[in-house]
């Protein structure tokens, strides 16, 4: 298993938080490297995703699970390997909101892909997360 884990803290509530996750056809608002997305239905377990990064092929994930202003989770498999990335709200220091997104790549050679695709696919969480908490706030 291969995993990476990335948080940030925001004074943006949770709900403002949501609605930007929960709104898929505009990820690319705050995420530079999505060229598009859409959604099969509802934001909610059970929908499919198709992201395409740019410049990429689209990438077909799956909403594992979804609670409403506090965590859902995105499934994409490829090559034996399951990718899964949790996106979580909590409670952060003095009444902020801390977002964290947490991948684990498991399955067939899993411990050797992992390191080689992962960092790749975890790069620019940083910068994401910056621009989706700066876009919550305003």
């Amino acid at each position: 298993m291969w995993t990476y884990e990335h948080s940030i803290e925001t004074s943006a509530a949770p709900e403002a938080i949501w609605g930007l996750w929960a709104d898929v056809e505009n990820w690319g608002t705050w995420n530079a490297d999505i060229a598009s997305t859409r959604i099969s239905g509802p934001f909610e377990a059970g929908a499919e995703i198709v992201m395409t990064p740019a410049g990429q092929d689209p990438v077909h994930l799956l909403v594992a699970e979804a609670t409403v202003d506090e965590l859902f989770v995105d499934e994409a498999r490829f090559d034996g390997l399951l990718l899964r990335t949790a996106h979580r709200l909590d409670e952060g220091r003095r009444g902020r909101t801390r977002v964290t997104y947490r991948m684990e790549i498991t399955g067939t050679g899993a411990d050797g892909l992992g390191p080689q695709i992962g960092p790749a696919i975890t790069a620019d969480w940083p910068e994401t997360m910056a621009a989706l908490v700066e876009l919550a706030e305003g």
